[in-house]
């Protein structure tokens, strides 16, 4: 291919990215000063209370742009040296390994991130940390499932809910890492068999996100769904007599793989590797793992928090401390490519 044929391609990338990602907080994102340019995959508003309250306390404007995952990296691959992007922040480890493998995020040791930040939730060569969590679990309907048909990651493949099962596509992030983390614990052959049985267990193929998921158990579509839990407890804090109704009738299970806990995934961040403001962008990471940012994830996303002892709602913190698979999560990226090959043979899609 010609030096120019490559240009063009990347031209065209550029601009099918800048159409399709959200710019906010500024016109030049890539000028130096008191500013971090923030490269977000998490699709969640209540973060500007986080970005507003670090600019208050320190001075630095937030400027960021949103996108799913695979285009912000696309971007920054496509951005190279130039990039403007000081900070990466993805709502999925496995896709923040991915970022961190193809160079475009740098080592940021620092003993107050790693002082904060359990070692198997973030990168081994400091590339990037977890700010919060989430359990990958179970909604189930509690008036046709007893919680112990709920309680292991295996019984949802299982005959039992032949045709009630929901669950989103194959390619959400969410899936992938589930996916990516039973194949590192079992290897690919079972979990290539635990995909198809869940395959033969959908109500209906696969649509819409996890409150989709929740929903239709509560309307009978299906006795069980594979959620992110923080997704439940957004809906066990609305004050909506509807969502009051169906957390009513679903509840959420806590399945375990194979006696370790639940399936652990969470949101990280990273100084990209060619910031322009670096120093801003470390003080930036450490403000995601200070009180505030904590709490806010807990009270607005219902997400759990990544530092221990950060005050929570109730409806969180009666989840927060359940068992977890202590499985380093930097290891589903590894596993991202394998995981999509299984779902395809699986039919999953």
């Amino acid at each position: 291919m010609s030096l120019q044929n490559r240009l063009l391609i990347v031209l065209s990338l550029l601009a099918t990215l800048a159409g399709c990602s959200g710019e906010k907080g500024g016109d030049d994102t890539a000028s130096s000063g008191q500013v971090v340019n923030l490269y977000s995959a998490r699709h969640y508003d209540s973060d500007a209370q986080i970005y507003d309250a670090f600019t208050r306390d320190t001075g630095i404007r937030v400027r960021r742009i949103e996108a799913p995952a695979d285009q912000l990296i696309a971007r920054m691959k496509a951005e190279g040296a130039q990039s403007p992007a000081d900070v990466l922040i993805i709502a999925d480890a496995g896709s923040m390994a991915i970022a961190a493998d193809a160079g475009l995020l740098q080592a940021t040791p620092d003993a107050g991130l790693e002082s904060r930040v359990a070692a198997n939730l973030r990168d081994p060569q400091d590339r990037w940390y977890a700010v919060s969590r989430r359990a990958r679990v179970v909604a189930y309907d509690a008036a046709k499932v007893r919680p112990e048909e709920v309680a292991t990651y295996d019984q949802l493949a299982s005959p039992r809910f032949r045709g009630k099962l929901c669950v989103r596509s194959s390619d959400n992030p969410y899936n992938l890492s589930l996916l990516s983390a039973l194949i590192e614990r079992w290897g690919a052959d079972r979990a290539r068999a635990w995909a198809k049985g869940v395959v033969a267990n959908m109500a209906r193929p696969p649509q819409g996100g996890d409150i989709d998921q929740i929903r239709a158990v509560g309307a009978g579509q299906c006795e069980v769904a594979i959620t992110n839990s923080y997704y439940y407890l957004r809906i066990a804090g609305s004050p909506a007599a509807q969502d009051k109704a169906l957390v009513g009738r679903v509840l959420l299970a806590w399945p375990s793989l194979d006696g370790r806990g639940a399936h652990e995934n969470v949101s990280g961040a990273g100084v990209a590797a060619h910031a322009p403001n670096r120093a801003n962008a470390v003080r930036f990471l450490n403000y995601l793992l200070e009180a505030r940012a904590q709490g806010i994830f807990a009270s607005a996303t219902n997400e759990f928090p990544v530092v221990a002892g950060t005050p929570m709602p109730d409806r969180v913190a009666r989840y927060a401390a359940m068992p977890v698979d202590p499985i380093p999560v930097g290891a589903y990226g590894a596993r991202q490519a394998e995981a999509q090959r299984l779902f395809e043979e699986a039919g999953w899609r």
